[in-house]
């Protein structure tokens, strides 16, 4: 019913953030975009000025959309690191530690705010939106700067006791290896995420190897990330070998996942989508190599539909979850809105 309300009436600001990039866009209640997306490139780590140019970027975006603040019931808002969505928190990036986010988001954007991680909305959005429909266990791969996880469980997203559950960027596949951001070595995110696949092609590059990947600016990671992609796409040998290797060792971490779950589906999403059948070989041939064929036989594997545009529906989509509360800037406790609030819905 709460998806059902007139569409023209009240809309949503979402906005999908990564490590390096982040979207804003007015969404109404179909999720039709009004007003963009818009994407900044804004670096997270070791940023102390990013939470200070995001606000900014989001006031000044919802500004120039030329929709009346009255009629946006609120925003949804997808981050990387460990979130805590219940207080609105983020550990990893933005620079507020404990602080809650959420409520400096309200604060300085004059909106109720709900936040989570990336990939718990990219999978919320395959739930209620994409292929993860009418299914009960489906593991949500999403594939980007970093390697994220949501977890779809009994037809519900799982997150953890802690609500920390799919971290699926620390699964370790090696001993040694570049050091996470994490601290540890060897996770999956250090030797196959989408900018490890843009830091291998700037560095082979410049070392003599003939691509058609030549001709892009060799010190932008998020643009050289999608040129792979795009040549990939073309049939250009060396775009496809990085891929392959990435999709290789992505499926060494999901022969784990099966051997756990025991997943009815298993969902590529994310930015890297857009080149999803070419991960499938190479993640079958690490399945055969490590899963025991029993567990895997039944797993299916998809390419969302829903692609890159997954967290902007997610970060929609967790607005509606939680329409008809508000939360307490001060305490994190939530509240039903008064008469007067529902009155305009």
């Amino acid at each position: 019913m709460i998806y059902t309300l007139p569409a023209g009436n009240r809309f949503i600001v979402a906005v999908a953030m990564d490590q390096l990039a982040t979207r804003v866009a007015v969404v109404d209640l179909l999720n039709n975009y009004v007003a963009g997306p818009k994407t900044l490139e804004l670096p997270l780590l070791h940023n102390d000025k990013a939470l200070d140019i995001l606000v900014k970027h989001i006031n000044t975006f919802i500004t120039e959309s030329g929709v009346d603040r009255h009629a946006i019931i609120g925003m949804g808002i997808g981050t990387p690191g460990f979130v805590n969505h219940k207080e609105g928190i983020n550990y990893s990036y933005l620079g507020l530690g404990e602080t809650n986010l959420r409520g400096y988001l309200q604060e300085h954007i004059g909106l109720p705010v709900w936040v989570d991680n990336d990939s718990s909305l990219i999978a919320l959005a395959e739930l209620r939106f994409g292929i993860g429909r009418s299914k009960q266990n489906v593991m949500v791969v999403n594939l980007g700067w970093g390697i994220g996880l949501g977890m779809i469980l009994n037809g519900t997203i799982f997150r953890g006791h802690n609500g920390y559950a799919g971290e699926f960027s620390h699964i370790p596949i090696t001993e040694n290896g570049e050091l996470c951001t994490c601290g540890k070595r060897g996770c999956l995110e250090t030797e196959a995420s989408l900018l490890i696949v843009a830091e291998k092609a700037i560095a082979e590059i410049k070392h003599g190897r003939v691509s058609s990947l030549q001709n892009v600016p060799q010190d932008d990671p998020i643009l050289m990330g999608d040129a792979v992609m795009a040549a990939a796409g073309r049939g250009d040998q060396f775009a496809i070998e990085l891929l392959s290797d990435m999709g290789f060792k992505i499926g060494k971490a999901i022969a784990i996942l099966i051997h756990l779950i025991d997943p009815e589906m298993i969902v590529l999403s994310g930015r890297g989508a857009r080149v999803g059948k070419i991960f499938m070989a190479p993640i079958q041939h690490a399945l055969n190599k490590y899963c025991i064929p029993r567990l895997s036989a039944n797993t299916e594997f998809r390419v969302s539909q829903l692609g890159f545009e997954s967290e902007l529906i997610g970060a929609a989509a967790l607005v509606m979850e939680n329409f008809g509360k508000s939360y307490s800037e001060t305490s994190g406790s939530v509240k039903t809105l008064n008469a007067t609030d529902q009155a305009v819905i």
